[in-house]
């Protein structure tokens, strides 16, 4: 079926002609599309004379005269031809005046409808991520080791049936696993009371503390951390071990003091 562009139909001839031509030549459309580089479709729109299908006016011109010298046809006659055919008339598009008010209308409507649909949305996801509930405020923490109601609790005197009590609500109790603090106890400690030069070696020989420490300085030790000791000036320090005051009388010599300490905890002078 031939199409029709612009009330003017496709040129006659033409296409036959090139039909015509191509089959006497024995060629297929896919053989001709092959040397032209053209799809055949575009073929056969030529030789059907639907030239408005192949492109503008300047393809058809240039594709009619491709196909014309492949196969010794004179196409020239009919190209200005095409240029009436393939052209287009200018599609005019008519825009009808918006009132002000509806303009705006139609705007502030729109807006509208975004709100709702962002609150629509916004919402169950705030709701979500919202915490349920406060942090507990007047919640008791007591040990795992102790039941609730037990501890302090008042004994009836003898003798005495038990009366019923009504008890008020008791606060909530929260478990804690935190472990109990322990009281750090120094198994030998020096205390001065005036300035001295102090050596504190550990069982290895290795130096824990060699300085000059001043009156009112003091330095704990634990147990096992401590394996020679010497004191520069022993009137100035008071030695203790396990809580007990030790006599520095057997280990002084002049005014210094020097003890070993083994590891069973039991202190002997330094033989030099």
């Amino acid at each position: 079926m031939q199409s029709v562009v612009g009330d003017l139909p496709p040129p006659q001839g033409c296409g036959e002609a090139l039909r015509a031509a191509r089959e006497q030549a024995g060629l297929s459309l896919q053989e001709v599309g092959q040397r032209l580089k053209m799809p055949a479709k575009v073929l056969h729109a030529l030789e059907a004379g639907q030239w408005d299908q192949s492109g503008g006016a300047v393809f058809v011109r240039g594709q009619l005269r491709s196909y014309g010298r492949l196969l010794k046809v004179d196409v020239e006659p009919f190209l200005q031809q095409a240029d009436a055919v393939v052209a287009r008339p200018a599609e005019l598009v008519s825009h009808s005046h918006t009132p002000r008010f509806q303009y705006f209308f139609e705007s502030f409507k729109r807006r509208a409808i975004y709100v709702v649909l962002t609150l629509v949305i916004a919402t169950p996801v705030w709701m979500a991520l919202r915490p349920s509930s406060g942090p507990v405020s007047d919640a008791t923490t007591a040990s795992l080791d102790v039941v609730p109601g037990t501890q302090g609790a008042p004994s009836e005197p003898a003798g005495e049936s038990p009366q019923p009590a009504i008890k008020p609500p008791a606060a909530p109790y929260v478990a804690s696993m935190a472990p109990l603090p322990r009281t750090a106890t120094s198994w030998l400690s020096l205390s001065f009371k005036g300035d001295s030069w102090v050596e504190v070696n550990a069982p290895d020989g290795r130096k824990v503390e060699h300085a000059l420490l001043k009156a009112g300085d003091e330095r704990r030790y634990a147990q096992g951390e401590v394996g020679r000791v010497k004191l520069g000036d022993a009137t100035a320090v008071e030695v203790q071990q396990s809580g007990s005051t030790v006599d520095l009388t057997p280990y002084q010599r002049a005014n210094v003091a020097r003890f070993t300490v083994s590891s069973e905890g039991s202190l002997a002078p330094v033989v030099d």
